[in-house]
């Protein structure tokens, strides 16, 4: 259990270190977390993606529900954007076992209380009503949890009825299914919204789908498959489906940020909210009454959302760079409602960009083209204790050291310290470093006008960086 941890989003570790006692007892202390909290009726809906390991864990989890005396409904495989809007619907707490993105031999909780995800707070609370559930150290016999399988078709209406049925028509769309929990409805959706659709690449064993790093396989995989003529985009999901992939018909992958940017300039949005390592194109493209960036994680974009709206910023979105979108306010999509949804989701971005180049008469291509977004990059140095990295943040914190580290690129301008330290460069330039929520890792982040420039401040940034810490 001393390996699992809260990272950026939710609890992660290796399935030998979650399956068993260390879910129940993190899933029991969550319930006693929120105890004094939950609704009346002390339910929870209980979600899951399509690796292995999940299935049972869920299981355990109902197990944990029942005897923290709470009524489990098994919403089954859904993607965890289905399961919030569920939970939402009944005014019941949520978790979904899923991992997203990471590797098969890993796995993860996601928490939810009836209004919403958990905070920072709550993962405090959480951790300390563990140790009284361990110092029990006894499982409650099985029971199961009630079946439900609505909560996906509830989940589908929600975009078919908020959007016209003509609203993708002309497009032939490559549907990579792979094993998103998401890969059959994705299809139906944007079928039933007039695509003529594709599937390709489905998988019964577990892809890892990871919508900011692409791994060199996926590329290739969805380069190849465009390589056919006659696709206009090719779209699909992370594990979870709550992080979008869209590429355009040449194979070329669209940026997370830059979904989040195209979507909420279609939904007309007021105010946005974004992480540190969202692109500045968001503040560049203009339109919008509002930018807030804060730390990396969607519990900060969500309470960056909540400020924003008690601000009186008018409708608020936020999103990140994964491309995973918050619906922080109601709004109307050609005059029908869509209603808020404060968590990451991947169908609403895929489904807007894919709208706003239909109806601008544009290629993907060509729409990214019109916003000027310019290129980022991003690496990581593997194995570098906290510690390691957290000096070497400290001393770029003080200005004489920052510029002296950096004059080999350039002078610094503006600088950023939410979330690690992310630092202007003139020319349009940034370069961040900030230490990951949940590996032992110093991650590198750059934005520049070409791909070659971007590339190389990320490389010269890892380089100076061990050395520094190496010094």
């Amino acid at each position: 259990m001393g390996d699992l941890k809260f990272g950026t989003s939710g609890l992660r570790g290796l399935v030998t270190d979650l399956v068993g006692w260390p879910s129940y007892a993190y899933a029991s202390a969550f319930f006693r977390s929120i105890a004094t909290t939950a609704s009346p009726h002390r339910t929870v809906v209980i979600g899951r993606d399509l690796r292995d390991s999940s299935a049972g864990i869920a299981a355990t989890v109902a197990n944990a529900a029942a005897a923290a005396g709470f009524r489990a409904i098994d919403c089954g495989a859904l993607p965890t954007p289905a399961l919030a809007l569920e939970a939402t619907r009944r005014g019941a707490c949520a978790v979904m076992v899923t991992g997203s993105h990471i590797p098969q031999d890993r796995n993860g909780l996601k928490f939810y209380r009836p209004d919403g995800e958990i905070t920072k707070a709550d993962e405090v609370a959480i951790l300390a009503a563990l140790g009284p559930v361990t110092e029990s150290g006894a499982m409650a016999p099985d029971v199961p949890a009630t079946p439900d399988s609505a909560a996906v078709e509830r989940y589908r209406r929600r975009y078919h009825d908020a959007f016209p049925s003509d609203l993708l028509a002309g497009l032939r769309i490559a549907v990579y299914q792979q094993s998103s929990v998401a890969r059959d409805l994705l299809a139906d959706l944007l079928g039933a919204l007039g695509a003529r659709v594709v599937p390709i690449g489905r998988s019964e064993t577990f892809v890892p789908i990871d919508t900011e790093a692409h791994r060199p396989e996926d590329v290739a995989f969805i380069r190849d498959a465009m390589a056919s003529a006659g696709l206009d985009a090719l779209v699909t999901t992370d594990g979870d489906a709550d992080r979008p992939l869209v590429a355009d018909a040449s194979g070329r992958i669209l940026r997370g940020d830059v979904l989040g940017l195209i979507t909420a300039r279609y939904l007309g949005a007021e105010a946005v909210v974004v992480p540190v390592t969202a692109g500045a194109a968001i503040e560049r493209a203009g339109g919008f009454r509002r930018v807030v960036r804060t730390r990396v994680g969607s519990p900060y974009v969500i309470a960056g959302m909540e400020q924003a709206a008690r601000d009186g910023s008018g409708t608020v979105v936020g999103f990140e760079a994964n491309g995973g979108f918050l619906l922080g306010s109601d709004m109307t999509v050609a005059g029908k409602l869509l209603s808020a949804l404060p968590t990451r989701d991947a169908m609403l971005p895929i489904l807007a960009t894919l709208a706003a180049a239909r109806e601008a008469g544009l290629t993907l291509c060509a729409l990214v083209a019109s916003l000027n977004v310019g290129e980022t990059a991003s690496a990581r140095l593997p194995e570098i204790p906290p510690e390691q990295s957290g000096s070497l943040l400290e001393r770029l914190g003080q200005a004489s050291f920052r510029q002296d580290f950096l004059r080999p690129v350039g002078t610094p301008q503006a600088v950023d310290v939410q979330d690690g330290i992310r630092i202007e460069l003139e020319g349009g330039r940034t370069i961040h470093f900030r230490a990951s929520g949940n590996a032992p890792e110093l991650r590198c982040y750059a934005e520049a006008t070409s791909a070659r420039e971007a590339e190389d401040l990320v490389r010269w940034g890892l380089e100076a960086a061990a050395a520094a810490m190496a010094g």
